[in-house]
């Protein structure tokens, strides 16, 4: 005699309760997480305790994980934190625009001045000379820093030069152009217009109307 088969039963819907409780607990716990360079971090939990948290190996310093091998809490919320932008992941810092003091995430081996989109300058930007109020077209961001590029006329580094010495010494050197002018990104400057430099730290992206 065939038998059939009975039917099987649906699948259950997940809820919120398949979540495990190591999962629930570093969600909702109150802790405080600090980047410290390198894939490391610090947590400390809301019983003040504080665990070093190795997130690139997942390892933590709680007796959690150093005991039971668990994926602990503090590794999951370092992760959680990481994941909706709250912390910075491996191999970068949090830092503030030089222009806006907004937070963002920059490599942790860059140097200052950090700018967010909206104040970072490219060739064929307008910026404003803070020492002056003028408006110039810049023609060149470069990677030199301002105490190590040298003006030839005044015998004196850009950093070292009179109305600079109120600015950053060891930022980029930015080339721009009097008086204001349209130019092309990579295009050619005329023989006509000539290039001032300063340091980045002296001009400002001009605000533009919305």
């Amino acid at each position: 005699m065939k038998t059939t088969a009975s039917p099987k039963a649906p699948l259950p819907v997940p809820s919120n309760d398949h979540l495990t409780e190591r999962s629930r607990r570093a969600r909702t716990e109150p802790m405080s997480v600090l980047p410290l360079g390198d894939g490391l971090y610090e947590v400390e939990s809301a019983s003040d305790h504080t665990y070093l948290i190795d997130l690139e190996s997942g390892r933590c310093t709680c007796p959690d994980h150093v005991f039971r091998k668990a994926r602990c809490k503090h590794i999951r919320r370092v992760a959680i934190e990481i994941t909706e932008g709250r912390t910075p992941p491996p191999g970068e810092i949090a830092a503030d625009c030089h222009d806006c003091d907004e937070t963002m995430f920059v490599d942790e081996n860059a140097d200052a001045p950090f700018y967010c989109a909206d104040h970072e300058i490219f060739p064929s930007d307008t910026v404003v000379d803070r020492e002056t109020g003028d408006r110039l077209t810049v023609v060149d961001v470069s990677e030199l820093r301002a105490d190590a590029v040298e003006i030839g006329a005044a015998d004196t580094t850009v950093a070292e030069y009179a109305t600079n010495e109120n600015y950053d010494p060891d930022v980029p050197v930015v080339g721009a152009i009097y008086p204001h002018a349209r130019v092309a990104r990579n295009g050619v400057v005329p023989s006509s217009l000539k290039v001032y430099v300063f340091p980045r730290t002296r001009l400002e992206r001009e605000v533009r109307a919305e």
